[in-house]
């Protein structure tokens, strides 16, 4: 049988998808609950076929890489492919934890009455139709298909090749549970052709799609921001900082640096730039690098001060703080590495942020109300933190109930993207006939005039 072009493939996708577009915006709040409970259920149901396909999938993985002699790299990539019984439940909770969500479709975000008698208010809408390009794995394709449900946005989702069988089989089950309770079909697309070109056409549909999504790293989003010319509805870029202020909670701030970094290494909000005041640096550095460096294994890059004051490491025979370059202080790391600048004063530490920002995270700890206030105040990025790890500027943490990812524009939407974020607004506005003035016809004739037509 002779394979369908991918581009031919691709616009028969999206062309469904965009057909189920109207009756998904109208669906009532219960149909998509339920559904999201059916989605649930299947999941639950069909672990043992999840795990089997998994299990081809980690396969693949470990043949691809015959012959490397980096054995960790080699258990680090099938680590990361790997699904587990307790991560297929936790997809299953996470679907039923997005059914009972409030439902943002249809909410009547303000209003207000005009001297006319008017009637105005602005309601949430869907955005439309949404292409995901994820270089993750199946919990993030199941939370962003389901959101994206919930507040009533058809998805067209293209997976990471990496979990290609994986991906069928849930996807699979998903798609039939949601139509068998009433969701229209097209409305859960799922690209499974594994080509580049297959990406690359999802990019380029400005005439079917309505946004897209980039979830993955630096290179994905440079492509999509290159390719594409669609609403790029989230941006994990920029770089995250944690500023260390001179009065400040010793215990309380190594721990934050550590957890920020350490919790998930190659996540976009964890920690790229440590700056710390220079009063406190010399108390809290020596420490903190040593166990950065010998215990967790993460490769520091410091400034002068902070290669000076670690210096006598390398005389020791251990791990030491490398020199950091000028392009090290713009860089999102994404991976076990992170810069170090000790800093004279909060002004210095705030020029610092502003010369590399927007940012993604920048957080402050301090004991100074006023220094938290003005930190606050002025650094610019899609979320300030006081006192807290860098890695809690997420959705659940912030009380949305999820998210498809986190955007660092200041178009649309800024932090992170969940079911409100996932809709527009329009107008809707209830008058009495009245009409826009001066009036073609004189008041005292309208009456007269239009009963003669008749």
């Amino acid at each position: 049988m002779v394979e369908v072009p991918v581009k031919i493939y691709m616009a028969n996708l999206l062309r469904k998808a965009r057909e189920a577009q109207r009756p998904l915006a109208v669906l009532p709040t219960a149909v998509k609950n339920r559904a999201l409970l059916a989605m649930a259920d299947r999941l639950a149901a069909d672990e043992e076929g999840v795990l089997e396909a998994n299990l081809q999938d980690v396969e693949n993985v470990g043949k691809t890489l015959e012959g490397e002699t980096n054995r960790e790299r080699v258990k680090e990539a099938v680590e990361r492919v790997r699904l587990t019984p307790g991560e297929v439940k936790e997809m299953a909770d996470r679907l039923r934890h997005i059914a009972e969500l409030a439902d943002p479709i249809g909410e009547v975000t303000k209003r207000w009455e005009q001297p006319n008698g008017m009637q105005v208010s602005r309601v949430r809408v869907p955005i439309g139709v949404i292409g995901v390009i994820s270089e993750f794995g199946p919990a993030v394709t199941t939370e962003t298909i389901a959101l994206c449900l919930k507040s009533g946005n058809v998805c067209v989702f293209r997976a990471a090749p990496e979990w290609g069988r994986t991906h069928q089989v849930i996807v699979a089950a998903l798609r039939e549970a949601a139509e068998e309770a009433g969701v229209p079909a097209g409305a859960l697309s799922f690209v499974e052709r594994p080509e580049k070109e297959a990406a690359l056409e999802l990019m380029k549909a400005t005439k079917m799609l309505d946004a897209i999504i980039p979830r993955g790293g630096a290179g994905l989003r440079k492509a999509v921001m290159e390719q594409s010319r669609l609403p790029i509805l989230c941006h994990d870029g920029g770089v995250c900082h944690i500023y260390i202020d001179e009065d400040v909670d010793l215990p309380m701030a190594q721990n934050i640096v550590i957890n920020s970094k350490l919790q998930q290494p190659s996540a976009s909000n964890s920690v790229d730039t440590l700056l710390v005041h220079q009063i406190t640096g010399r108390s809290l550095l020596p420490a903190l690098i040593r166990r950065l460096l010998d215990e967790f294994k993460i490769d520091v890059l410091g400034c002068p001060k902070t290669y000076s004051l670690m210096g006598t490491m390398d005389i020791s025979g251990h791990k030491s703080v490398k020199p950091a370059a000028d392009d090290d202080w713009g860089k999102q790391f994404l991976s076990k590495t992170i810069a170090v600048k000790m800093v004279k004063d909060m002004d210095e530490a705030l020029e610092h942020i502003a010369r590399y920002g927007p940012g993604h995270t920048d957080t402050i700890v301090t004991k100074n109300y006023d220094n938290a206030m003005r930190f606050v105040r002025e650094v610019d990025s899609s979320a300030v933190l006081v006192n807290a790890s860098t890695r809690l500027h997420a959705g659940d943490h912030f009380g949305l109930g999820g998210e498809v990812g986190t955007s660092t524009s200041r178009l649309h939407a800024r932090g992170p993207i969940g079911l409100n974020e996932l809709t527009c607004q329009k107008y809707v506005v209830f008058g009495s006939g009245q009409l826009h003035h001066p009036h073609p016809v004189p008041v005292t004739y309208e009456d007269a005039i239009m009963l003669k037509r008749f």
